[in-house]
């Protein structure tokens, strides 16, 4: 496993559990490869507010501090594991079997430190569609994203399509001209 893909994939998990998302097949095997098992909502109520300050501060660059208070509430134990296929030897930042907010707490603390430390391999954005609050990561070659989904590009895109045409039709109503 490659460390950039293992800080992305924890990334990953973490905007997945801020946004609130049903558990994906990412977060399924994350757990099961590491022995824990899927935290009970009363758990994930208590995690969940320290985790979406400190994505949204990634996704704003900065301020650090929520990501600070996160790491010191759960403080990465860092250590090599040899677990996936091949046995190749890779940086994990809880040890497996731990309590679900034990291991998603450190290893989401530990994988947020590291973007906000400027990861060129993972960004976090917030989407920029009105009313959404939603973040996501963007793994698009330029790092262009801007959006959390297509049904945010979309409804964007669609209202700024409506509004251009109301304006062309109010100017050509006050002009008189209605060729548009």
């Amino acid at each position: 496993m490659r460390y950039v893909a293992y800080i992305g994939n924890l990334t990953r998990l973490t905007v997945e559990l801020v946004n609130g998302d049903d558990p994906s097949d990412l977060r399924r095997e994350f757990l099961d490869q590491h022995s824990i098992d899927e935290p009970p909502a009363a758990t994930l109520a208590e995690l969940l507010p320290a985790l979406r300050e400190a994505v949204a501060a990634v996704a704003d660059s900065g301020p650090i501090e929520p990501i600070n208070l996160l790491l010191e509430k759960y403080p990465p134990v860092i250590h090599v594991s040899t677990h996936d296929q091949g046995g190749e030897p890779h940086m994990h930042f809880a040890r497996d079997g731990e309590s679900p907010a034990s291991w998603l707490g450190r290893s989401c603390a530990a994988a947020l430190a590291h973007v906000i430390c400027g990861d060129p391999d993972v960004t976090v954005g917030r989407c920029q569609a009105d009313g959404c609050a939603r973040f996501y990561v963007d793994d698009s070659r330029n790092r262009s994203r801007r959006f959390c989904s297509k049904t945010c590009a979309s409804r964007t895109t669609v209202a700024a399509h409506r509004a251009r045409r109301r304006t062309r039709l109010r100017d050509a109503d006050s002009s008189g001209d209605f060729s548009s």
